[in-house]
């Protein structure tokens, strides 16, 4: 037991690292161009290029998750209200990683207890897949008796910063303070 949490430890630190391996907080010099083809929160069908023209916050998680998912949603909430004006320019995405308990409903309760501009993003185990191998994010399905449903979801804690052009910028390391990622857009903006 000892020995599997010290590997899912080490996994959950290396991908919180980013796509390249580098330091969450700094860009990344390898771009890439992540795409999805999910549902929102509103029912509609949804890619990457529904957002062109936006600087994107992308999240993984699911509405389950006892911690970080809320925490880095209250987080991205107050980078929203911190941009101002200029948080027209920008639309935070939160994917689910869990579609068997993360419908679209599910997704709009959960969304709007954070911020108005908070898009739900869920769809079909193989449209999350894809969209996560695309944004090279690691999540898992693990067994927890005490769970819903009897498990809970490993998952990459950053999140990933997507340029207008759809192009992969740098990921926020899990607890980066709002003031800095707020401070990083408004540079880029």
């Amino acid at each position: 037991m000892g020995v599997a949490l010290a590997g899912f430890l080490w996994l959950s630190l290396w991908h919180d690292r980013g796509p390249s391996g580098g330091s969450s907080s700094q860009d990344v010099a390898t771009s890439f161009r992540p795409t999805f083809n999910l549902t929102d929160h509103r029912s509609n069908a949804v890619t990457v290029q529904s957002y062109q023209g936006k600087w994107l916050l992308v999240f993984f998680g699911f509405t389950n998750c006892p911690d970080i998912c809320p925490t880095t949603l209250a987080e991205l909430a107050r980078v929203m209200e911190r941009l101002g004006p200029d948080a027209g320019l920008v639309k935070p995405l939160f994917v689910s990683i869990d579609p068997e308990r993360d419908r679209v409903e599910t997704m709009a309760e959960y969304v709007s207890v954070f911020h108005p501009t908070i898009v739900g993003l869920t769809g079909t185990e193989a449209q999350i897949a894809e969209a996560a191998r695309s944004f090279k994010a690691y999540y898992e399905k693990q067994p927890q008796e005490s769970a819903p449903n009897g498990y809970t979801m490993g998952h990459t804690s950053a999140v990933y910063l997507i340029s207008p052009e759809g192009v992969f910028v740098r990921t926020y390391g899990y607890g980066t303070p709002p003031g800095e990622i707020t401070k990083d857009l408004q540079n880029r903006l």
